[in-house]
């Protein structure tokens, strides 16, 4: 594969027998392409949100999750994304992962069997202990937020 970063070893079932194992598009790319495993072609109406199964059982390491997100193609020329804009696939979950495809374009759309839905990204992530405290630090931004930090 060629690819020069740490690598993690993530063990996967396919739930059913067709189901593809997800695949990266490039050597440097970040995200692994999710594929959808249908019987039949499924149809998403306009403003519509349809459960897409991808057909796999993932095991990440503990300190890790599963980002999904939208394929930038596939949002771009058909207006179909993750509705719930990034997925997170815990490490204890042992479902099949699904995506949640919604289409926010005025036209039906239709999805394939072994067509490329969503991108997996597997990133590790920080257990934070959150602590209550009667006073925080201050900054100079403050309590700006939405827009305030530009300067137009």
């Amino acid at each position: 594969m060629g690819r020069n970063i740490a690598m993690v070893t993530v063990p996967f079932i396919k739930k059913h027998e067709k189901a593809i194992m997800p695949k990266y598009g490039s050597a440097s790319a970040a995200g692994a392409d999710l594929y959808a495993c249908l019987d039949e072609a499924v149809t998403i109406g306009a403003h519509e949100t349809k459960l897409i199964p991808t057909g796999l059982i993932l095991q990440l390491p503990e300190g890790y999750a599963g980002l999904i997100y939208a394929r930038s193609g596939l949002a771009l020329k058909r207006n179909l994304a993750p509705a719930n804009k990034v997925g997170v696939v815990d490490s204890d979950y042992r479902g099949e992962v699904m995506v949640a495809l919604h289409n926010h374009g005025e036209t039906a759309q239709t999805v394939e069997y072994g067509e490329r839905i969503a991108q997996l990204v597997v990133t590790p992530y920080l257990a934070v202990r959150f602590v209550e405290e009667e006073v925080l630090s201050e900054t100079e931004r403050g309590e700006g937020g939405f827009g305030s930090t530009g300067t137009k």
